[in-house]
């Protein structure tokens, strides 16, 4: 009995000393179902449910809309190809910014990571969040045109309720998100069923002059292609961004809640912007300027792919994809960036341009010549007291 005891002790103790010695880390609660959901939840997202209307309004027809569609879906799928490739060679995670760091240069990585934290991705939840409230809102103004003021602060609702659910809880949010692709998924059977119920009754009107009024021109099918393929967006969403950072002060972003071990910093930073952006923008505003940057680094990305066939052709390659695969795609980013610009010159695509270079004024002092003023300390000090959190390490 005394043995026992003892030994019952010891084991209480040990068990005390490793979860003391436990280190501070993301919580894993994304099981296969959940990490299947996050891509197909991705990819089957607002994109599939707005960007049609979308297509249409720009194409005018909608033979050149199905048009437009099936290219968007083979141009996915010849970016998905070259990606692979870029993942068997660089074997490190971080997606374009780890592919344009090692094959670019430091600078130009820096300004894609820039972006794409402070501009990309609060734009793709504003997006998503304005495509939900639109279809929610509708419900309630069937017969007349649906108020800005509601749908945006539904879109707001929405964006702070799921990063509340986001900070509290990685399994909820799991679950909420598991929910939500398999809602899709319901929606977009329904629609496929009907349409096709719909044509088997000999309702083919739509096919009879089925390119009259298509528009052409750089710019409508540019910005066409940037509503298709906002929908096919997501082939490439396995490759984070943001574990490859390297930042020597401030780094509350990387930093996770003590109890709940989710990355709060970094969702309420997020859901901020995304709030702002809300605000002077409409769902295919904000696809276009999105689309229009994120085919930039695209492009960048796979120039960089280009470069290592051309100048690295002994490189070990488990899976290799013919050079004209990824010359296709550069050649449809370089089209991408300039038929919009060309055909209709905006003060806004300038403005994108401008953000991404203002880029060069953060970097120049914090990371070139690693400036760390003592106030970015405190700072991060503050806020790490103030939100309950502490630096992660890496999941092994």
């Amino acid at each position: 009995m005394h043995r026992r005891t003892k030994r019952d002790s010891s084991s209480s103790y040990d068990g005390k000393m490793e979860h003391e010695t436990q280190k501070l880390q993301l919580k894993r609660e994304l099981g296969l179902v959940s990490a299947v959901s996050l891509i197909t939840g991705t990819m089957i997202g607002s994109g599939i449910f707005m960007s049609p209307q979308w297509v249409l309004h720009y194409m005018g027809s909608p033979g050149a809309s199905l048009l437009i569609w099936a290219a968007c879906g083979v141009l996915s799928m010849l970016g998905a190809l070259s990606y692979a490739e870029l993942g068997t060679v660089i074997r490190e995670s971080g997606g374009e910014y780890i592919y344009i760091l090692r094959n670019v240069g430091t600078l130009p990585a820096f300004l894609m990571a820039y972006t794409s934290i402070i501009v990309l991705r609060p734009a793709s939840i504003a997006a998503i969040s304005i495509g939900f409230s639109e279809y929610v809102v509708a419900a309630f103004y069937q017969d007349c045109p649906l108020p800005q003021v509601a749908v945006k602060c539904t879109a707001a609702a929405c964006i702070l309720v799921l990063s509340i659910i986001n900070c509290l809880n990685v399994r909820l949010s799991a679950s909420l998100m598991n929910f939500f692709t398999a809602a899709k998924l319901i929606a977009l059977l329904i629609i496929t069923v009907g349409g096709m119920v719909f044509l088997a009754k000999g309702n083919t009107q739509v096919f009879q002059n089925a390119f009259e009024n298509t528009a052409v021109g750089f710019g409508p099918v540019g910005v066409a292609f940037y509503q298709g393929l906002w929908s096919y967006d997501g082939w490439n969403n396995l490759n984070p961004v943001i574990e490859e950072l390297k930042n020597p002060e401030p780094n509350i972003l990387s930093m996770v809640h003590v109890k709940r071990l989710t990355p709060s910093p970094a969702l309420i930073l997020t859901s901020a912007i995304s709030l702002i952006m809300i605000i002077p923008s409409d769902f295919s505003t904000i696809v276009n300027y999105t689309s229009f940057t994120t085919w930039l680094f695209y492009g960048t990305t796979i120039a960089g792919l280009i470069y290592m066939k051309i100048k690295k052709p002994d490189i070990p390659r488990p899976y290799k994809v013919p050079i004209i695969i990824p010359g296709i795609v550069l050649i449809a980013a370089i089209y991408l960036v300039l038929a919009p610009i060309i055909d209709s010159p905006q003060l806004e695509y300038l403005y994108v341009v401008l953000f991404i270079l203002s880029g060069v004024i953060v970097y120049i002092p914090v990371v070139h010549y690693k400036w760390s003023p003592k106030c970015f300390r405190s700072i991060t000090l503050y806020l790490q007291l103030l939100l309950e959190v502490s630096p992660a390490e890496k999941n092994d």
